[in-house]
């Protein structure tokens, strides 16, 4: 009897996270496949980068920047009809923006974070030794910025694409004008931030490669300012705009 009453309080408990995804099932392995595609393939631009004999720093920036807002626009088109924030500050904003709800947001957490593990181990795996050189194309910090200078610049920057995220997501019909804005919006924000922070944006890009590569410098920074950027955004889009939960 103490055993049936344990396991049925221990069910009621995990009932809160299980029903959600019960139906929200497809939306959550979306966010789990796009998180992967993006962790997976933008490093490796980077990686890719560093190796390329010639390569000037300008010519590096654009190929980085494009396959980080090729693979963004990529995975709206392929799984924007289920759900493809591929961010927790993203789904964050969605949730404060009351377009997403806020009953979903934890499950959206686990397996975007999820996504992003397994291809940081995927990088380890094709990049090996090669990879570490450049820690598997983890978010740094440039030579003498400022980590407070970095976090307002991190904070910003997502401001700008989540922002760009909820318009899209509410305003936005076509899949490919979506794609188009958030994909655009990141490239430029890679061109114009990724040479003093490395353009993170997004805790779950960040989170892959460092667990894979071992390199945690300054993970508060690449955390708490998307976070505080996408929570920014919600709010004032919340407050500006609004709209109801769908």
């Amino acid at each position: 009897m103490m055993q049936t009453t344990t396991a049925a309080a221990a069910a009621a408990r995990l009932s809160p996270l299980f029903l959600p995804f019960a139906v929200y099932r497809k939306e959550c392995l979306a966010e789990l496949a796009g998180t992967y595609l993006l962790v997976l393939l933008g490093p490796s631009s980077v990686i890719v980068a560093s190796l390329i004999p010639g390569l000037d720093a300008l010519e590096a920036l654009l190929f980085i920047a494009s396959s980080f807002g090729g693979t963004v626009a990529l995975v709206i088109l392929l799984l924007g009809r289920y759900s493809a924030h591929i961010n927790p500050a993203v789904t964050l904003a969605h949730g404060l923006a009351r377009i997403t709800r806020r009953d979903v947001l934890v499950l959206y957490f686990c397996f975007q974070l999820t996504g992003a593990l397994l291809a940081g181990l995927t990088l380890r795996v094709v990049f090996g030794s090669s990879g570490l050189a450049d820690s598997l194309g983890s978010t740094k910090l440039a030579a003498g910025v400022d980590p407070l200078v970095g976090f307002a610049l991190e904070m910003i920057g997502t401001f700008f694409l989540a922002s760009a995220a909820l318009l899209a997501s509410g305003h936005i019909r076509s899949r490919v004008r979506q794609a188009a804005l958030v994909g655009t919006t990141l490239f430029l924000l890679i061109v114009l931030i990724g040479p003093l922070t490395g353009a993170g944006f997004n805790p779950a890009r960040t989170l892959g490669p460092s667990i894979a590569s071992g390199y945690f410098a300054n993970q508060v920074i690449y955390w708490a300012g998307p976070l505080a950027g996408a929570a920014l955004a919600g709010l004032a889009y919340a407050a500006l705009i609004g709209r109801s939960s769908e």
